[in-house]
């Protein structure tokens, strides 16, 4: 067979003493290596093809971990706690410790467990020592021993076998104080095949990987060789570290929308009834306020609100305000209004921000977490990501509103897009819209014009197209999915497969 010119330099090194045993550090000194790794490579090729005989030896080292070095510094926590209690002259308890500074805070706790371990009593507070403390002194003396025989192996660790097995069981028990390596030692012997090899077959020559220009316009190519490509063999898979889908998919929504002139806009998680819901004319006694639905919060129960918006939501609600609408009748509680709970969608970012800002026309988007009590399956999470955007200008229209959408699932890749009528409480018309994949209309969002029983308590000057969607149900739709929860499993060779976004 071929050889390499590694193999050629191993087996010549051999050669020079055929009978011996070779170990890694004589053969990187005979061979004029400084990596390992040559030896290994070329000894296991030169092995499969009997021209020697590799050996592995595998043994468990222990060594001092963290905490086993501090120990080796300063003492066993228990060593230093049995130094102290030695000398003192009278009861001393658990606050004469933590005083006396011979532990630290978060070790007097582990400490008296040790202690009380070694046969010493802890009782109404006051430590109580044995008549005989032979036996203490010996085990602590034995504990020190091993600690000092692994902190003189200079951090390359001591074999299990010359260890005492009772000993490394009980560190071992103990929280950072020693920790296992396996160690491998490999050997090297020719065989009869590879004592024959003649000298005369050993002579290293160039070997050429790469075809250059620069190589063919010199002649020293001629007598070299060329290493052998198997075109028949895998290539390896090479990965690199990325974005996860979900937050490519964020970024590629993101660029998008700035692209097209947006906005972006973020809110907090913890908002209020108020500004969840009763900005958004859904009636309290709706079905979307029950329990099984919102995430109600005890800390903060109640969050306070400007009386003046009560009012307005109040009149609203109730008989309409100065809309034009009979409102839902009933009561309106200022009290369901201020309680405290997390976002159930990402419009309650936008309310905020059009209160906040009512005379000035405006196109924003966000993109954040929303929360519902949803029962966890292949389309349901009870924590998952919305995409809000809302447009408020003098000509703002539905057909804005529409071109605004077809615009950004086109950006998206889905040039085929459809609105169908809807009904949504807080948008008049309300519209859904759908995009066509794989030959199927899929619904991806709702859209709609915010109706005047949402704008005017707000005092907005020009109409509010809007519309929501969520972000994994794209996602599902952009990566092929049929389970959400596929996007939140720590599956990394699902993970590495996926395409950038």
């Amino acid at each position: 067979m071929e050889l390499s010119n590694n193999e050629r330099r191993m087996l010549k090194s051999m050669l020079s003493k055929p009978e011996k045993i070779w170990h890694l550090d004589e053969l990187l000194t005979a061979c004029a290596w400084d990596d390992q790794a040559h030896v290994a490579g070329a000894g296991g090729s030169l092995a499969n093809s009997g021209f020697i005989t590799e050996t592995e030896q595998r043994s468990k080292l222990w060594r001092l971990a963290s905490e086993g070095s501090a120990a080796a510094e300063n003492g066993l926590l228990e060593q230093r706690i049995w130094d102290w209690l030695s000398v003192q002259e009278k009861d001393s308890g658990m606050k004469d410790l933590q005083d006396s500074g011979v532990v630290g805070k978060k070790e007097a706790g582990a400490g008296v467990g040790l202690i009380k371990d070694l046969g010493i009593q802890l009782i109404a507070g006051k430590f109580v020592i044995p008549n005989v403390t032979e036996a203490i002194t010996a085990t602590l003396e034995i504990r020190e021993r091993f600690i000092s025989e692994l902190s003189n192996s200079g951090g390359i660790g001591v074999p299990e076998n010359d260890l005492d097995a009772n000993l490394v069981d009980y560190f071992n028990r103990r929280k950072g104080i020693i920790v296992s390596s396996e160690d491998v030692v490999r050997t090297w012997q020719l065989t009869e095949k590879g004592r024959s090899v003649s000298d005369s077959e050993l002579v290293e020559k160039l070997v050429i990987a790469e075809i250059t220009p620069e190589l063919l316009q010199g002649e020293e190519w001629r007598n070299a060789d060329f290493k052998p490509y198997d075109v028949a063999r895998d290539a390896p898979v090479l990965t690199a570290g990325k974005s996860h889908p979900m937050q490519a998919l964020i970024e590629r929504i993101r660029s998008i929308f700035l692209e097209m002139g947006f906005t972006e806009i973020e809110g907090d998680y913890v908002t209020t009834a108020g500004w969840n819901m009763d900005a958004l004319f859904i009636p309290q006694d709706h079905p979307a306020r029950e329990m099984q639905d919102t995430f109600y919060l005890d800390n903060p129960e109640s969050v306070p609100l400007p009386s003046e918006y009560i009012r307005q939501w109040s009149e609203v609600h109730e008989h309409g305000g100065d809309t034009g609408s009979t409102g839902w009748g009933g009561e309106f509680s200022a009290e369901i209004s201020q309680m405290g709970m997390l976002r159930t969608h990402t419009t309650v970012n936008t309310i905020r921000h059009l209160a906040d800002n009512p005379s000035e026309p405006c196109r924003v988007f966000g993109i954040g977490r929303v929360f519902r009590k949803e029962s966890i399956d292949r389309t349901h999470l009870p924590e998952f990501h919305q995409i809000e955007g809302i447009i408020m200008e003098p000509n703002a229209s539905l057909p804005m509103l529409v071109t605004t959408l077809k615009e950004f699932y086109k950006k998206m890749g889905y040039p085929e897009v459809r609105v169908r009528p809807a009904y949504f409480p807080y948008t008049e018309p309300s519209m859904e819209v759908e995009v066509k994949w794989r030959g199927q209309w899929l619904e991806l969002g709702g859209a709609g014009i915010f109706r005047p029983e949402v704008t005017e308590p707000l005092g907005l000057k020009w109409p509010v197209c809007a519309w929501g969607m969520g972000l994994e149900r794209l996602a599902m739709l952009v990566l092929g999915l049929d389970d959400i929860r596929q996007l939140y499993i720590s599956d990394l060779e699902w993970l590495s497969n996926q395409p950038m976004l």
